[in-house]
């Protein structure tokens, strides 16, 4: 999904410019994904690239998935309540948020799940309430992928009736599964869109909205690759970690690709470094939770530098002389006095 600023971006254009224009308000221009109301516009992306490039904008899929992103607004309606009641239940969810454009969306799947778990809810068929997945996390991909080979439309639900697992992690594991033979088709085939890619496999449109999105994610994660592992070089021969390959790219919201390299060394200037394609480097406080709870960007703090600011990739160089320099010292300030007794 983009957002009006990465419409603008894309075109080459200020923001404020690109929306004193309106190009998006041309005839033609596909119509915005997002609920009505919401505060961000967001825009499919394959919609607006085949619309700039003057071919036949795709239709999006009809039929209702359980993979299709819901904002809270459309949460909301799914449930019958109010956007503000909405707020007050999203936190049972917290483990399906996905953010796309910036803004919070869940799993069609997911909502329907807690909707049927809500008291006086009849109960939900399936996997027995409350009892734990039947395949080890280790192995969930290698038990999937022969599901997949055999069925390239396998829904989630007999994933779930074939493993013994949650509708939720068989939806998960679906969703890896595709994004990255999307990914490796693409390599192969350049020319191929990703969308392409997965007609070609044989993939349901209205199956693959979020691998689309994780195997864009999935590219370019493997595209920075030989950059991380120049940096993780450079950080080894300084002495300040053991690791000397590149680290594994994640994905914690499906859009977004994070890495993480552990400073081993007792004399390391920070316990770890973060990268973030969308903010660069940072340090962590922790070795061992480098990312944080949410894995979102923190602000600048006492054991918290973001370093080299305003590219994202700056070469291995100039990442070790920022983790070298000093931290600016807090300014001054006189102890108040005490009021008196």
């Amino acid at each position: 999904m983009r957002t009006l600023a990465d419409l603008a971006e894309q075109q080459g254009m200020r923001l404020q410019s690109y929306l004193n224009a309106k190009p998006y308000a041309a005839p033609g221009f596909p119509a915005p994904v997002s609920s009505p109301g919401s505060r961000t516009r967001l825009y499919d992306g394959e919609q607006v690239d085949a619309y700039l490039a003057g071919e036949p904008v795709p239709e999006l899929p009809e039929k209702d998935d359980d993979q299709d992103l819901l904002d809270r607004r459309e949460c909301a309606d799914l449930l019958g309540i109010s956007p503000r009641t909405w707020d007050t239940y999203k936190h049972h969810l917290a483990e399906h948020v996905v953010e796309a454009g910036g803004v919070e969306h869940w799993p069609r799947g997911a909502v329907r799940e807690f909707a049927a778990a809500r008291p006086g809810k009849p109960a939900k068929t399936g996997r027995p309430h409350r009892t734990g997945d039947q395949v080890p996390r280790d192995q969930l991909l290698d038990r999937t992928a022969p599901l997949l080979n055999a069925d390239p439309a396998i829904s989630a639900a007999a994933v779930t009736d074939a493993l013994g697992v949650h509708r939720n992690t068989a939806q998960d594991a679906l969703t890896r599964l595709r994004a990255h033979r999307i990914a490796d088709l693409v390599q192969q085939d350049p020319a191929l869109t990703p969308q392409q890619a997965a007609d070609t496999l044989g993939y349901p449109r209205a199956q693959v909205r979020r691998a689309l999105v994780l195997a864009g994610a999935v590219l370019r994660g493997r595209a920075v690759a030989p950059y991380l592992a120049d940096v993780v070089r450079a950080l080894h021969q300084a002495g300040w970690t053991t690791a000397e390959a590149a680290p594994e790219v994640q994905h914690p919201d499906l859009d977004r690709c994070v890495a993480v390299v552990v400073l081993d060394a007792d004399q390391a200037p920070a316990p770890a470094l973060v990268w973030d394609e969308r903010h660069g480097w940072r340090t962590a406080t922790s070795r061992r939770h480098p990312l944080g709870k949410s894995a979102q960007w923190p602000p600048a703090t006492d054991g918290v530098r973001h370093l080299v600011p305003g590219t994202t990739t700056p070469t291995p160089a100039e990442l070790l002389a920022a983790l070298t320099e000093q931290p600016a010292a807090a300014p001054y300030r006189p102890a108040r006095a005490l009021p008196a007794p």
